[in-house]
């Protein structure tokens, strides 16, 4: 349980990117007001809650119908992980939002749907993510407790710091930012490889 907890912990925290994503949301709401800037952090991450717990409850069953196994979801979803680390540690965008979607969002009164809850905060990773870890759970309630458990702490830690973003995005700087952002590029390619790497062996075990 434990082992779950802190894989889906680590996958999540660096896929979701809550002190990136702060400082984007700092300066797209640069000109909001305190409390503009409160509802709609709080409002992103109830949306992208909902959303990433609906791939988590109803991903396994839509792979079932499909008729797609684990190892061929592990496979898809690793090369998808390891693009979205690409993306981080390269700096390009591949399956995170835009510059342009990003000043998009930048000119509407409310980012809390676009581009905050979707794609920055409940994007492709994380989808693929929840998918992979309640069909690895396999109905265990420990297992599954584990992951919810995990997606909790995270939305929680990135609620917070959506409603401190002018606080990390000061302290961070745009160059703090982008270390983090490669550094957990680096982990999570990792992780996407051993993921893609355990779907080719059980594909071949069967």
């Amino acid at each position: 349980m434990l082992e779950t907890f802190g894989f889906t912990l680590v996958a999540l925290l660096v896929i979701v990117d809550p002190f990136g994503t702060a400082v984007i949301f700092a300066s797209m709401t640069a000109n909001t007001t305190v409390a503009e800037r409160r509802r709609q952090a709080i409002r992103a991450t109830l949306i992208a809650a909902a959303v990433l717990f609906l791939f988590a409850l109803v991903g396994g069953w839509l792979l079932h119908a499909l008729g797609i196994g684990l190892p061929a979801m592990k496979v898809a979803g690793g090369l998808l992980l390891f693009l979205l680390a690409a993306d981080m540690v390269m700096g390009q965008t591949f399956l995170r939002a835009s510059p342009e979607e990003q000043k998009e969002g930048a000119e509407k009164h409310d980012v809390s749907v676009f581009p905050l809850a979707i794609p920055l905060l409940a994007g492709p990773g994380g989808m693929t993510s929840m998918v992979l870890m309640r069909e690895q759970a396999r109905g265990d309630p420990m297992q599954l407790a584990a992951v919810v458990a995990a997606l909790v702490v995270v939305l929680v830690l990135t609620l917070v710091c959506l409603l401190a973003a002018g606080q990390v995005a000061r302290i961070l700087g745009r160059t703090g930012g982008h270390v983090i952002g490669r550094v957990l590029g680096v982990l999570l390619a990792a992780l996407a490889a051993q993921i893609a790497l355990d779907g080719v062996r059980e594909s071949f075990a069967a």
